[in-house]
């Protein structure tokens, strides 16, 4: 059986939040579903573009700006941007990888041109009931993708 777990929240630029997800068993999987950003003064005269990510391993000290969707820990990127006309933002929501993990995610919002203006998210995740060998292979990857990184 599976659930649908929110996350929302307000993120100044470049500060990663962990999304507290494990269990002690690990017999919980859970899978990116949405991932959307919306400045924290939708339509104002201030223009931003935002970037943000969405890891299954910790990212501290490696923030950036920079997309490469062949990172295997990368789980969803979202481009946000109202600079042209405010009134009608755009925003572009990729799910790179629809991966199962049984561990924390993280997330974080940058401005690739140095704006510091924060940004609202809202993440949705599916919860899936793993059995003991689908939780092992899970728990496999999540410590093959930390050591690679």
């Amino acid at each position: 059986m599976s659930r649908i777990i929110t996350f929302r929240g307000q993120l100044a630029m470049g500060v990663q939040e962990r999304l507290s997800l494990h269990t002690l068993t690990g017999e919980k999987g859970y899978q990116l579903t949405k991932f959307q950003l919306m400045s924290s003064v939708p339509g104002a005269s201030a223009s931003v573009t935002y970037v943000g990510k969405v890891y299954s391993t910790d990212q501290t000290n490696k923030v950036t700006s920079t997309v490469d969707i062949g990172q295997t820990d990368l789980l969803g990127i979202n481009y946000y941007q109202d600079t042209v006309a405010p009134q009608y933002p755009f925003s572009s929501q990729i799910i790179v990888d629809p991966k199962i993990v049984n561990q924390d995610m993280f997330v974080y919002i940058t401005d690739p041109d140095g704006g510091t203006l924060a940004c609202n998210y809202y993440i949705e995740i599916k919860a899936l009931d793993l059995a003991k060998d689908e939780a092992t292979v899970a728990t496999l990857k999540d410590i093959r993708n930390a050591g690679s990184q």
